[in-house]
């Protein structure tokens, strides 16, 4: 695959332990493509985000990312070469001001311009975060810490975020606000892996989509061609149990 931030996984096998979390899953993402990944609760769709990002090893398979073979390499690596990991229960530090959160999250660009360039990028892109800048994280609400998770990935201009459940636990208003954040992303170019628990939005936003049941993948293809009968065959219950925001 050519394009920048573009993502292969190939035969990817996990486990834990003597339980096997994922098997044989195959996917691609173009770069600067949306795939979404949905599946109900324990399909695997975490471990298949957490793995791709160097943060547990794999089994056997393959993972490449913007032209390169990644299986194995450590998570800050993984990071370093473009691709970001945004997890549940947001991928912040509660204890540390807003601003100590940003300063930390580009502490890996070299020079002092770069930083703070990096921080008023971040800024730009969530406006609310200048104005709560030397609040602690953790006072913030759970909106805000998923805005604030997303400025961390985005001022560090990656090539391919991994969004895992994002919108989890969120007010309506506030799952608004993490879709317009992951908006920002597309369109500058970055490719998306979108796990997510919102069936339909997530589809709405996605160009591809795969399904896993039980750690396989049980359908792939164009998001616009996951239709209802897809939906309830690997899904289930699933799909109607969560409550859908407009």
């Amino acid at each position: 695959m050519s394009e920048t931030g573009g993502l292969i996984v190939e035969d990817l096998n996990v486990r834990y332990g003597p339980a096997q979390a994922l098997f044989g899953v195959s996917l691609s993402a173009g770069g600067g493509r949306v795939l979404a990944v949905l599946g109900a609760n324990g399909a695997g769709k975490s471990t298949l985000g957490r793995a791709v990002s160097g943060l547990i090893p794999v089994t056997s398979g393959r993972v490449c990312f913007d032209g390169k073979d990644v299986t194995g390499w450590a998570p800050h690596r993984v990071r370093r070469a473009g691709l970001t990991y945004i997890p549940e229960g947001r991928g912040v530090f509660p204890g540390l001001s807003v601003l100590e959160n940003l300063r930390m999250a580009v502490g890996q660009l070299d020079g002092r311009t770069a930083r703070q360039d990096a921080i008023t990028r971040a800024v730009d892109l969530f406006p609310v975060l200048g104005r709560r800048e030397h609040q602690r994280a953790g006072s913030l609400s759970g909106g805000e810490q998923q805005m604030l998770a997303m400025a961390r990935a985005l001022a560090v201009k990656p090539r391919l975020i991994v969004a895992d459940e994002m919108s989890l636990g969120l007010a309506p208003i506030m799952v608004n606000a993490v879709f317009d954040g992951l908006g920002k992303a597309r369109d500058e170019g970055i490719t998306i892996v979108l796990i997510e628990q919102f069936v339909h939005r997530a589809l709405a936003f996605a160009d591809d989509c795969i399904v896993l049941s039980r750690g396989v993948v049980g359908w792939s293809g164009p998001a616009k061609d996951a239709g209802q009968e897809v939906l309830d065959r690997y899904l289930g219950e699933a799909t109607a149990a969560v409550a859908e925001v407009g």
